[in-house]
């Protein structure tokens, strides 16, 4: 005899089953900020990750910090549905010589990687400890938090500050949602963009705050239906799509919405960023009901990109940016040039559409 149930009885029937919980404290963590808790974070991991049961809880408890080295978290476990619950406080070494990776996210602090239903949340922070990093030079930063190569996954309520480069990037992803979010770093801090996607489709980002001293939200190559809703940005480079084209690549990104976002300060408002004598295409992008306060550029297309301090040539390719919608953008700016639509002499840019469009030179 078959039994067969519905999805929304399997949601009753998941939703009904007494989750497995494990605390980093069980695993012997300490807790006290100066201790390496790496290996208590990995043993609990490993206790979550070969429970015999659907729902598993990686807890981080709240009024302790936890000194980690690079830790990677891999989905490839028995419960398929997991939930990091991160109400205490990460501490990443502050000192350069004593990071300690072996493993092929080196470049990462804290990595998320082949997941299929992964829940990240809680009132916790994440604390990169960036600043003797900014002074070495952005080549040798770290991504402070990313999610690579999975799907389903949603990200709330956390709390990062002073990544030593991204703040959360999200590669190789689908159906990722990023929501109630607070990222932080000096304005003078060099590469710290708040969330930075690429290669990823239906990611949505919502209800944040991001002041950084790079792009609050920068979106790359393979990037494709990508939802940006309520963001406060500033200060920073403000919400960039690119650089896309760099040494003549070929590289995409289309259907990328934002709308009710809230600019102070920043650099730039609004931006799409693409190199001479690239390929590819920049398209069905709309920007809608934004406001700027104090936004040096807020409205910046720029199909010339081109290496500090270098004079390039004007190629006879560009990356095609076309079907752009501008509508109920308004605000102050404190630059001269409020608009910026510098368009590939042979390439240029097509159906770029402005509606209701309010910019004030003042200081408000």
């Amino acid at each position: 005899m078959l039994f067969s149930i519905s999805f929304f009885q399997w949601v009753l029937l998941v939703q009904s089953v007494e989750p497995f919980v494990y605390d980093v404290n069980f695993a012997g963590a300490v807790g006290d900020g100066e201790n390496d808790d790496t290996e208590a974070f990995k043993n609990a991991w490993n206790v979550i990750c070969s429970s015999h049961t659907p729902l598993g809880i990686f807890r981080v408890p709240y009024g302790q910090k936890f000194l980690v080295q690079p830790l990677t978290f891999n989905g490839e476990c028995r419960p398929k549905n997991i939930t990091i619950q991160i109400d205490g406080i990460l501490i990443a070494p502050s000192d350069p010589s004593s990071w300690k990776c072996n493993d092929a996210n080196c470049n990462n602090w804290i990595t998320f990687q082949h997941f299929d239903g992964l829940i990240i949340q809680g009132s916790g922070s994440l604390h990169g400890q960036g600043q003797k990093w900014w002074q070495m030079g952005c080549m040798q930063n770290k991504v402070g938090f990313a999610i690579l190569d999975s799907k389903n996954v949603h990200i709330s309520g956390l709390t990062s500050v002073d990544s030593r480069k991204w703040h959360i990037s999200i590669e190789r992803s689908s159906s990722v949602h990023a929501s109630n979010l607070n990222i932080k770093a000096p304005e003078d801090s060099p590469n710290t963009d708040g969330i930075r996607i690429q290669h990823s489709t239906n990611v949505t980002i919502s209800s944040s705050t991001i002041k950084t001293g790079d792009d609050c939200i920068g979106i790359g190559d393979g990037s494709k239906y990508i939802n940006i809703n309520r963001i406060l940005c500033g200060p920073g480079h403000g919400i960039s799509i690119g650089s896309l084209g760099e040494n003549g690549r070929r590289e995409t990104v289309e259907y990328v919405t934002v709308r009710r976002a809230r600019f102070y300060a920043t650099e730039n408002g609004v931006r799409i960023k693409t190199w001479q004598g690239g390929h590819g295409y920049a398209r069905h992008i709309r920007l809608e009901h934004i406001s700027f306060s104090r936004v040096i550029k807020p409205i910046i297309i720029d199909q010339y990109s081109c290496p500090p301090y270098q004079h390039c040539k004007n190629y006879s390719t560009a990356v095609e940016v076309s079907n752009i919608l501008y509508n109920d953008l308004r605000g102050t700016t404190s630059g001269e040039i409020a608009v910026e639509l510098s368009c590939s002499e042979s390439v240029p840019c097509k159906n770029i559409r402005m509606k209701d469009i309010q910019l004030d030179y003042g200081i408000n």
